[in-house]
C-alpha cells in the first residue's frame, strides 16, 4: 500500500508539472475547449494577446481590472497565475448583477450561458447595479473557484453556477418578493394563521379541496355531518424567507454537480474559497476550512457505514500513527466518528489496512489521494492502481453563512475579502485584515479605485519577491507559488450605490 501512495504522488506531482488536464488524450475533459474555453475573468477585459502574457510563471504580473466600473459596489479583484506548479492558472472569479424572473418551476437555464456578454446585459444598469422598478428578484453575486490539478470545472462552475442559483431562486420568487406573510408550507395554499390549529377556540376553517368534498369529508356540502372539522392540536415550524434563499444555493450547488458529472468527469475544483469580513477593525470569519480532519467524523462514518466503498485495503478508523505488524495484540491509541477524544484499544489484523485520513495539517489525505472534501468534479477520480473511487468521500453541501448589510452602518473602510488557497496559505486572517485596513487608511475614501489598488497590494504581499530561494514574503518566509485570486467588496454599498 505504501508504494501505492508513494507512486500515487509521484504520479499526481508529474501530471501537474506537465500542465495539468486541460487538453488532450481520451479523457472526457478533453472536449472542455470546445464548450466552455480557458479563460481569465471576463470582467478585466483582456485581449488574447494579454491572456498569454499573464501566464509568465516566471514575472508572475499581477493582473488587476482596468476600469472599476466593471464590477458593481466599485469591487476591487487582483489575480496572479502560480509559480510553475500548472501551465493554466487553475482559479476562476466571476462577479454579475442577476436577475431572475418567475419561470415554470420546470424550467431550467440551459447549460450554456448566454452568448451576450457580461458587461452587455449589464450595460443597460447604472453602474451595473440593478433598478428596483425591473420585475423580478436582483441579486449582487461574487464567486472564486479553486482548480486543482486542472481548470476544467472552475472554469464550468464560472460559468454555470449562478444560472443554477437563478434557476431555483425563480421557482419560488413570489414567496420571496412576499415578505408580509412567511412562506407556506405546501407551494399554492394560504398559511395557516388559525388560532384552532393551537389548540384554541376553532374559528374560520380553511375551505375544503374538491378531492376532500367528493370524499364527502366532514364538513363538506351533502356530507352526512356539516359541523365543522374538530381541532387539529399541532405545531407548524415558521420558515423564512432567509432559509428559502439558503436552500436555493443549496440545490444549486447539488446541480451544478450534476452538470460536472454529465460532463466534465475528471475535473477537480474546490468551490469553497476562504472569506472574513473587515468591520471597524473587528475580523468576522465568514467560512470554514474544508479538510479531512475538519470533516473526519463525516468520513469515517461514511467508512463505517458503507465499508464496501473502502475495498477492503482501507479502514475507517484514525491512529497517530501507521499500525504495524508487531504492535497485533497491543493496546494503542485510536479515535472513531464517535469520539473527540482519543481512546486504546487491542490492535487487530484489520487495523493493519491504510488508514481512510491519513497525515495531519496541510500534508492530510482522503485515501491517501486528495486533500479537500468538498467541491465539484473528480467524478471519475480513483486511489492509484485500484477501482477504489474518491467521489462518494467527497461533498458538494456549501457552508452558507449569512451576514445582516443593513443591520449595521459601514463606513467606507469596512470590506469582504475573498481569497483562494494562494492568498490564505501564506497569510492568516490577522494579517490580511491588517494589510487592507493600513492601505484604505491611507486612500482617499472617495477614490472608488483604493478597493482594487487594495486587492493587488494583498496579492502582491501573498505572492512576495523573486529571490534567489524562490518567492518570499515578510520576514523571509516562503510566498505563495499557487495561483491567487482576491476580491475586496465594500460594504457600504450594500444600501447605497456608489
Amino acid at each position: 500500500m505504501l508504494t501505492r501512495v508513494k507512486s500515487a504522488v509521484a504520479g499526481f506531482m508529474g501530471g501537474i508539472m506537465a500542465g495539468g488536464s486541460s487538453s488532450g488524450g481520451d479523457n472526457p475533459g478533453s472536449e472542455l475547449p470546445l464548450k466552455f474555453p480557458y479563460m481569465r475573468p471576463e470582467f478585466l477585459g483582456l485581449s488574447p494577446d494579454e491572456i498569454e502574457c499573464s501566464a509568465d510563471h516566471i514575472a508572475r504580473p499581477i493582473l488587476i481590472l482596468k476600469e472599476t466600473r466593471r464590477l458593481p459596489w466599485a469591487t476591487g479583484y487582483a489575480e496572479v497565475i502560480n509559480a510553475g506548479k500548472s501551465a493554466l492558472n487553475e482559479d476562476q472569479a466571476c462577479c454579475e448583477v442577476v436577475v431572475a424572473r418567475k419561470r415554470p418551476i420546470s424550467y431550467c437555464p440551459p447549460s450554456t450561458p448566454s452568448k451576450t456578454s457580461t458587461n452587455k446585459r449589464r450595460s443597460s444598469l447604472p453602474n451595473g447595479e440593478g433598478p428596483g422598478t425591473l420585475e423580478g428578484l436582483i441579486f449582487h453575486y461574487w464567486a472564486l473557484f479553486d482548480g486543482h490539478a486542472g481548470s476544467g470545472a472552475a472554469v464550468v462552475a464560472s460559468r454555470l453556477l449562478q444560472h443554477h442559483i437563478v434557476c431555483q431562486l425563480q421557482a419560488v420568487i413570489e414567496v420571496l418578493r412576499n415578505l408580509a406573510s412567511l412562506p407556506p408550507t405546501v407551494l399554492g395554499e394560504e398559511p395557516d394563521n388559525h388560532p384552532y390549529l393551537q389548540g384554541n377556540t376553532p374559528g374560520p376553517h380553511r375551505a375544503l379541496t374538491r378531492a376532500a368534498s367528493l370524499r364527502g369529508a366532514a364538513g363538506a356540502p351533502g356530507s352526512p355531518c356539516s359541523t365543522p372539522p374538530p381541532p387539529r392540536f399541532f405545531t407548524e415550524k415558521k420558515i423564512q424567507h432567509e432559509s428559502l434563499v439558503i436552500g436555493a444555493i443549496e440545490n444549486a450547488f447539488k446541480e451544478m454537480v450534476r452538470e460536472t458529472d454529465d460532463t466534465f468527469l475528471s475535473f477537480e475544483c474546490n468551490c469553497l474559497c476562504t472569506a472574513i469580513i473587515i468591520r471597524n477593525g473587528e475580523i468576522i470569519p465568514m467560512s470554514t476550512e474544508f479538510t479531512p480532519e475538519s470533516e473526519r467524523q463525516r468520513l469515517q462514518f461514511l467508512g463505517f457505514m458503507q465499508p464496501h466503498l473502502l475495498g477492503n485495503e482501507f479502514t475507517h478508523l484514525e491512529f497517530p500513527r501507521r499500525v504495524q505488524r508487531k504492535e497485533v495484540g497491543k493496546r494503542m491509541l485510536y479515535r472513531d466518528f464517535t469520539m473527540n477524544g482519543w481512546a486504546y484499544k487491542t490492535i487487530e489484523d484489520e487495523d493493519l489496512k491504510f488508514p481512510l485520513i491519513y497525515g495531519e495539517g496541510k500534508k492530510a489525505r482522503v485515501l491517501a489521494t486528495i486533500g479537500v472534501t468538498r467541491g465539484l468534479g473528480d467524478h471519475d477520480l480513483k486511489v492509484h492502481d485500484s477501482n477504489i473511487y474518491i467521489k462518494p468521500f467527497l461533498s458538494c453541501c456549501p457552508e452558507v453563512r449569512v451576514y445582516n448589510l443593513v443591520q449595521y452602518e459601514h463606513g467606507a473602510d469596512d470590506v469582504l475579502v475573498m481569497g483562494t488557497d494562494g492568498l490564505w496559505d501564506v497569510l492568516s486572517n490577522q494579517e490580511v485584515a491588517e494589510a487592507v485596513t493600513t492601505f484604505l487608511a491611507n486612500c482617499d475614501p472617495d477614490d472608488l479605485h483604493r478597493y482594487t489598488m487594495a486587492a493587488q497590494d494583498l496579492v502582491m504581499r501573498a505572492r512576495g519577491v523573486l529571490r534567489d530561494r524562490g518567492w518570499r514574503i515578510t520576514n523571509e518566509r516562503l510566498g505563495s507559488g499557487d495561483d491567487i485570486s482576491v476580491f475586496i467588496i465594500p460594504l457600504m454599498y450594500g444600501n447605497r450605490q456608489p
